[in-house]
């Protein structure tokens, strides 16, 4: 986009959402802390705004953002008449999951997925920043959505999340900023931050035990798996990993590392991860998947044994060819 077409994108926005009135708000499949935190710190300030505002997901809340304002009234369906509708933080229509079937038409999009397809009357789309809550941060007031003390909260959790505290190879000053600024209305960092990458269920807890009693490393890549009787018997409700893909990054001498989380309904959720200089999202794109260049996921069908055979074959074979 050119600066005068990107001005004019963002009044045409503006005008919009001053027009609108009933508001829906959704977000991406097993939502993570920025897809919840954008959508609630969005919903939050359309609702200042005197909005009436659905926040609408597939798969629930995780309990640990409860506390973030909006999170306890999220549903998994549409349940009202609206006139525009909104998702924040996902790469294509699909990852919306069926809270969009029988809708045809999408009006924003909000997103920083470089694998983004287009799929809205208006795709705002900034792949090189890390997390579309710090997107929201910057564009938002363009929008007329000053940030309250509780909208900026919901917006520090996506930060938060999506940079793993800072410590993603992405992270900027930008979004170092984007903290502090929060910081200075009153914001606790040490309470957000604590909540939202450090606090753990002992369910949770229980569930990366299943998997990291199943580690595997060779050649610069671990990984390993979580089964449905993994989640049933360390008591864990929901259909993601409890970030465990994030710890197996950490493993010294891993170049790569890869999750596979058995489905309901014969597939596999597969997250990858790797250290810079190494893109999991074209991993993921042969895959039906999409992400970051160091994060990158895709739901694949099949049985977790072929599901496995398959991608470890290709993975490590792109991860030779990158490190030779």
């Amino acid at each position: 986009m050119t600066y005068l077409t990107e001005i004019a994108v963002h009044n045409q926005i503006r005008a919009e959402l001053e027009r609108a009135q009933r508001i829906v708000i959704s977000a991406h499949i097993r939502p993570d802390g920025d897809a919840i935190g954008s959508m609630l710190g969005l919903a939050q300030a359309l609702r200042e705004q005197g909005k009436t505002v659905q926040t609408v997901l597939q798969d629930a809340v995780d309990p640990k953002y409860y506390g973030l304002a909006g999170a306890k009234d999220v549903k998994n369906s549409i349940q009202e008449p609206y006139d525009y509708l909104i998702v924040v933080d996902s790469a294509d229509r699909h990852r919306v999951g069926n809270v969009l079937d029988g809708i045809d038409e999408v009006d924003l999009v909000i997103d920083h997925h470089i694998s983004h397809i287009n799929f809205g009357k208006i795709d705002v789309v900034e792949p090189d920043v890390e997390a579309t809550a710090l997107v929201l941060y910057e564009f938002m007031p363009l929008w007329g959505l000053p940030l309250s003390e509780k909208s900026a909260e919901c917006i520090m959790t996506g930060i938060l999340a999506d940079t793993i505290g800072f410590r993603t190879s992405n992270t900027s000053p930008k979004s170092l900023r984007a903290v502090a600024d929060m910081m200075e209305t009153g914001i606790n960092l040490s309470e957000i931050y604590f909540q939202t990458l450090s606090s753990r269920t002992l369910e949770e807890l229980r569930y990366w035990a299943q998997g990291l009693a199943k580690i595997n490393f060779e050649d610069g890549l671990v990984w390993s798996s979580l089964t449905l009787e993994d989640r049933a018997l360390s008591g864990y409700q929901t259909n993601d990993d409890a970030d465990l893909v994030n710890q197996l990054s950490s493993m010294q001498g891993a170049l790569m590392a890869i999750l596979f989380n058995e489905q309901p309904g014969e597939s596999v959720k597969i997250s990858w991860r790797a250290v810079p200089g190494i893109d999991v999202s074209t991993l993921a794109s042969n895959f039906g998947g999409g992400g970051h260049t160091a994060a990158a996921g895709a739901d694949v069908p099949g049985s977790l044994d072929e599901v496995m055979r398959e991608v470890l074959m290709r993975s490590k074979a792109y991860l030779l060819n990158m490190i030779r």
